[in-house]
């Protein structure tokens, strides 16, 4: 069945026009809650990416010419169109990822928020003039736009990881090219919409959806890209990085997660359960910052472990996003719900306890009922691998030097949470936690005037704040001499 909305093209948008693909071919789109077809979208490959490549490069010329005052009123209509049309995206991003529409509205509004905060930011590109050794020369430093950046973005947040890279990009006078996940490409082509309502130059956005190892190389190997961002899985951001180092492209890589979540014995229960609720079972448990490994202290697990228990049953409920009183949309696909059984198979096999849930949900889409897990260990998968879907696991620890060793014995290191009243412990901690974010006594932290990266495999770089926006800008010193008298 065919989903109708004002903001859903079934074509790719280069150079301020609308296309197919070059060969025809397309792809469909299915809504994961109810298994339904809701539209098709251009399969591009490598000769559609190079000319959306050579688009923005042309446009590039001239949008790092703009001065910042232009690019922050043009980046202002922008962000007012996506709230304007708030309602329209929303439906369209419910029903192509599946998360409740209340959460695709909180998504879309925290992407105006990035776009609006690099509004402001594309007036604060400072230089400097540095005191000079030399009596007769100048020491000046500049920063300018490291040119047309290809972007690859992900499904589970299909328009604000498009925002936060786009809003830094074109604050700092970059052009981009756009390439969404396969599953949620509506939301990202809805951008093209909204650069024409906003007035901004052809070019300058340009998106495009087909296959991905193609476009990926195309932006990797094409000399007019002069860097890659990429927000998704270790081993494919590890493989973008790779090519493009061949070319020495600057790269941003927000990669997997495999965040611990630790409660002390000293914690407001509470709090910790509320903010596991919100970090855990947000989106449906996909997203790279959700918990994947909660650690409680032995004295209060099984407190922990029953209110948490009590939560889930009273305040999520699975369902369509689309349907009042839900919580929690489905999991992507098949190969998502595939994957959360398997991890609770094999913590259920290794002697893991179900207290709430465990279950797939009848009916169509793809669901999974929100589960929480007692009795976990390090043998289990669930303490290596990132879940990406709605299943808690609790283990039991003694002694904080335990909690923070077994939350740093990870590959990974980019969101990590904690809960504890003891001010002193709250700074140890979170020095001693080998992570990008840190949330003490919070559990959803993101927010657009504040870093997000992470460190180890978790990937390289930043998005959000003034520290993303360096990411888009290459220094430049100038040495001004003869100037003696």
């Amino acid at each position: 069945m065919s989903f109708d909305n004002a903001f859903k093209k079934e074509a790719i948008y280069i150079n301020g026009s609308w296309s197919a693909a070059d060969n025809g071919a397309t792809v469909e789109v299915i809504n994961p809650a109810t298994d339904e077809i809701i539209g098709t979208i251009p399969h591009c490959g490598r000769a559609e990416t190079a000319r959306a490549i050579s688009s923005a490069h042309t446009a590039f010329k001239s949008w790092k010419k703009t001065t910042a005052e232009e690019r922050s009123k043009l980046m202002g209509r922008l962000a007012d169109e996506i709230v304007a049309n708030l309602d329209e995206l929303a439906l369209l991003l419910t029903a192509e990822m599946g998360k409740p529409l209340a959460e695709a509205k909180g998504e879309i509004m925290g992407g105006a928020k990035y776009i609006r905060f690099f509004a402001e930011e594309a007036k604060r590109v400072y230089g400097d003039i540095i005191p000079s050794p030399w009596g007769d020369r100048r020491i000046l430093v500049t920063k300018e736009p490291v040119g047309v950046v290809g972007a690859i973005t992900p499904w589970n947040f299909p328009n604000s990881m498009i925002a936060r890279k786009l809003g830094a990009a074109l604050a700092s006078g970059c052009t981009m090219v756009i390439k969404p996940s396969e599953f949620t490409p509506y939301s990202a082509l809805a951008y093209g919409i909204l650069a024409e309502k906003a007035g901004l130059p052809a070019g300058v956005i340009n998106v495009l959806t087909g296959e991905a190892k193609d476009i990926g190389e195309e932006m990797c190997e094409n000399p007019q890209v002069a860097k890659i961002t990429f927000t998704g899985s270790t081993r494919v951001g590890k493989i973008l990085a790779g090519n493009a180092g061949k070319a020495m492209k600057k790269i941003s890589m927000e990669l997997g997660g495999n965040a611990p979540f630790i409660v002390f014995d000293d914690a407001d229960l509470d709090k910790a359960v509320e903010g596991a609720i919100a970090s855990k079972f947000r989106n449906s448990g996909q997203t790279c910052v959700c918990a994947n490994r909660l650690y409680i202290q032995a004295g209060v697990y099984d407190a922990f472990a029953e209110k948490l228990a009590k939560a889930v049953t009273e305040q999520l409920k699975p369902g369509n996003g689309l349907d009042d009183g839900v919580t929690q949309g489905p999991l992507i696909n098949e190969a998502a719900v595939k994957k959360v059984h398997e991890h609770l198979e094999d913590a259920k096999s290794k002697g893991g306890k179900v207290i709430v849930g465990g279950t797939e949900v009848d009916g169509p889409g793809t669901f999974f009922q929100p589960t929480v897990v007692t009795g976990a260990h390090a043998e289990m998968r669930v303490a290596r691998e990132e879940t990406f879907g709605p299943l808690a696991v609790l283990f039991k620890f003694e002694t904080e030097a335990e909690a923070i060793e077994r939350a740093n014995d990870t590959e990974y290191g980019l969101a990590c949470y904690f809960y504890t009243n003891d001010l002193g412990r709250s700074f140890r901690v979170m020095e001693a936690l080998e992570y990008g974010l840190v949330g003490v006594n919070e559990g959803v932290i993101t927010t657009e005037v504040a870093p997000f990266g992470g460190v180890k495999d978790s990937g390289m770089g930043n998005e959000g704040s003034k520290y993303g926006l360096d990411d888009y800008l290459n220094i430049k010193y100038a040495c001004f001499g003869g100037l003696g008298a």
